[in-house]
């Protein structure tokens, strides 16, 4: 990997390390930030895991999806020893493949990357799974995660879609990722909201329309609908945009986070690193086409082409400088200098 390649991969690499630290910054509802851990699960531990993915993630030009998925979580159970990224690593590990890739733009390459995923993806991202000992997964009748597939990885996803939001990321092209997520993080930024509270209300913003996979497998389709119901209270209150917005999303946090187990939308937070991750894409891109453009000068001004230089004549013989002829100096005529000041002079001077 050479010049363009490996730069295109150092940038895929710190976009999935950066979106990772970014969010976990944040505060969330029932999510681990700084300051507020939970059971089991610490700011240390999210901290080293974002870390722990960029070798994996540098090579996602190279390596198919399931390895890289492999890859970036036994990277990270080398530092942690707990799941504290592996619906992250599901949702960008075909985000990078595609970033890694040249033509068309990113939805339409991560198409293409969707579609070629084959049965060693689906045998890679198992093991993955079970490798970060993923809880509330239960038994299915067909394609078990405890088994080992002999369908590709989106037929895996397919299967999984309809009680899963991040497999059904996979079946709809990254319908959430690209639509409400990546267009809340823009329309925030572009209105100048810090990045932190940007991505606090993306958060929130997700977890009210999309009810939460996670919190359904662990406590119930009931308890994950309330959880939308309450964000979308929030939200109406204008969320981390707000006083009162913030100080209910605060209230929220106290419930989810102090009750017994305590309840974690984590799949909504793996949802917002995936459209973190895809608006650094974009960031970075655009800071290149603008550093590219500054190079080449302003599109406006009026290009002009340099002319060919003309022999020039072989240069002269220096003349050497003619003397300045002296002045001789006189006496002033006092008789002129009188009536130049208007002066009359004394008769003995006439």
């Amino acid at each position: 990997m050479r010049g363009a390649g490996l730069r295109r991969a150092e940038r895929v690499a710190a976009a999935a390390q950066t979106a990772c630290l970014l969010d976990v910054t944040a505060p969330k509802p029932g999510n681990v930030s700084r300051g507020r851990d939970l059971p089991g699960l610490t700011y240390r531990d999210f901290v080293l895991s974002a870390y722990a993915i960029g070798p994996a993630f540098r090579g996602a030009g190279r390596e198919r999806v399931g390895r890289l998925i492999l890859e970036a979580v036994r990277a990270t159970r080398r530092h942690v020893r707990t799941n504290t990224n592996l619906g992250i690593v599901l949702l960008l590990a075909p985000l990078a493949r595609a970033a890694s890739r040249t033509g068309g733009t990113l939805r339409d390459r991560l198409r293409r990357v969707l579609l070629d995923l084959d049965v060693r993806d689906a045998r890679d991202a198992y093991r993955a799974i079970r490798l970060a000992g993923a809880g509330g997964l239960g038994r299915v009748a067909r394609q078990d995660v405890g088994a080992t597939p002999d369908v590709s990885l989106l037929e895996c996803m397919r299967l999984a879609g309809e009680r899963d939001s991040i497999a059904r990321e996979y079946v709809t092209g990254y319908s959430i990722t690209f639509g409400l997520g990546l267009e809340t993080l823009r329309r925030l930024r572009d209105r100048h909201v810090p990045l932190p509270q940007s991505i606090s209300q993306t958060h929130l913003t997700l977890l009210a329309a999309v009810p939460d996979s996670l919190l359904a497998r662990r406590h119930g389709r009931a308890i994950s609908r309330r959880v939308a119901v309450e964000a979308r209270r929030v939200l109406r209150a204008g969320g981390y945009l707000t006083a009162r917005g913030t100080r209910l999303a605060e209230r929220l946090d106290t419930r989810l986070r102090t009750v017994r187990p305590p309840r974690n939308p984590g799949t909504t937070a793996d949802l917002t690193v995936a459209s973190l991750f895809v608006w650094l894409l974009e960031e970075a891109d655009r800071g290149l086409r603008s550093a590219r453009s500054m190079r080449r000068g302003s599109s406006r001004a009026p290009r002009t082409r340099s002319r060919p230089a003309s022999r020039a004549a072989p240069p002269r013989a220096a003349a050497s400088p003619r003397p300045r002829p002296r002045r001789r100096r006189t006496r002033p005529d006092p008789t002129r200098t009188a009536r130049r000041r208007g002066r009359r002079l004394p008769s003995a001077a006439r």
